[in-house]
Formats: structure tokens, sequence, C-alpha cells
């Protein structure tokens, strides 16, 4: 099985978790790729719970900035997790890098996915405008980031209230 299965939706809306439960319904090893950087007490709550509801079968690696290396690096046929787009964003946005190149790179990749990959992402435009520049211009980047990953997806989901509505 090959393809790429795209999960947006709200904080808190389930997406995660339903990408872990469409992966591991595949045969194991499944493969998360983190985006994550745990800069204080919240975030390294927030990843040790994504941690404890993965139990054997997954490896993990850390791809705060070169996801599209870490996909690239992943065996064929075999489940991959992308846990999340949003944050992958805000690493090379705070980092000062090119988002739109970084976007352009990793898109190529996701483009052609050797197995069942799933990929998750905040929808952040649904709310009012940001009130200053450096929040408008992520809500922007993510928001043409998404509309990239979901035209190149096989399967699009969005996630609310922890139930998934597909989309495409």
């Amino acid at each position: 099985m090959k393809g790429l299965t795209f999960i947006i939706g709200g904080a808190r809306s389930g997406k995660s978790r339903h990408a872990e439960e469409l992966a591991t319904a595949l045969p194991a090893p499944w493969t998360y790729i983190a985006t994550a950087e745990a800069y204080d007490d919240e975030m390294r709550a927030r990843i040790a719970e994504h941690r404890s509801r993965r139990g054997a079968g997954w490896r993990t690696f850390d791809a705060p900035l070169d996801l599209a290396g870490a996909l690239a690096a992943q065996p064929s046929g075999q489940p991959v997790l992308v846990d999340c787009l949003t944050l992958w964003l805000t690493n090379h946005m705070l980092a000062a890098h090119d988002a739109e190149a970084e976007c352009g790179r990793l898109a190529e990749v996701l483009a052609n996915p050797r197995g069942p990959w799933f990929v998750v992402s905040n929808e952040v435009g649904q709310g009012i405008v940001p009130e200053n520049a450096l929040a408008r211009r992520f809500r922007d980047e993510a928001g043409r980031l998404n509309q990239k990953v979901a035209s190149i997806a096989e399967t699009v989901l969005f996630m609310v209230a922890g139930l998934p509505m597909k989309v495409k």
C-alpha cells in the first residue's frame, strides 16, 4: 500500500490519535517522525503524552527542520506518520529560514510517497485574524503549505471533535 493521507484539524481535534490508528491498522514497523521541540514544560508534557500512546513497533525520529530528508531516508513500503507540519513550519520561521523554499522541498518528497504516509497538520485559518505580523505571516504560510499538501494527497481527512470527515 502506498499513498499520502493528510489529516488536518484544529487543536485537540484528534488528529494525531486518528493518524496513529490509521498507521497501526497496517503491519509494523511504524515510523513516527516528530517535528516538535521541547522548549518548555508544556511542550515536554505534550510530547510525553504522544509518546505514551505509542507502544512496541514504533520507531521515532526527530526532524524539527529536515523533514524532507527524514522522509526521503525512510524504507519503502512501511507506514510513516509525520506529526506535525505546523510545528515544523514554526521551527523554520523562528530560525529565519526561507519557509517557501522549505515547503517546496517538502512537497516534492510528499508527492512521491514510498509507502502509506500519514501527515498531520493544524488548520489555523478558521479563526480571527491574528493581531501581530509574525502570527499573520505564520497563518498565511501554514495555509499555503496545507493547500499544497492537500492538493498532492490521495486522501484528506478533516478532524472535528475526534471525528474524521473525508474531504478528498
